[in-house]
């Protein structure tokens, strides 16, 4: 399941640079999460980078893009 951000976001510039699939982009006004690259750090770390750095514990799973941990696996593979 891809990641995503709520509003409760401080634009502060954590999440970002730790994401290892450049999914996170500074948006209007909060950060956003590109569903189609977010793999939740599987393939790259045990866990979401950007979760454990978020001082405004704002970054949710989204429940639009449910996955199982073969197919995220399966994305990250893809984007690199």
């Amino acid at each position: 399941m891809a990641l995503m951000i709520i509003d409760a976001c401080t634009a502060c510039d954590a999440c970002e640079p730790v994401c290892p699939n450049e999914a996170i982009k500074e948006g209007e006004p909060i950060y956003i999460i590109d569903p189609f690259k977010c793999t939740e750090c599987v393939g790259a770390d045990d866990e979401p980078q950007c979760v454990l750095v978020c001082p405004a514990e704002c970054i949710v799973q989204n429940p639009d893009f449910e996955e199982t941990e073969d197919e995220l696996q399966s994305k990250y593979d893809s984007l690199h």
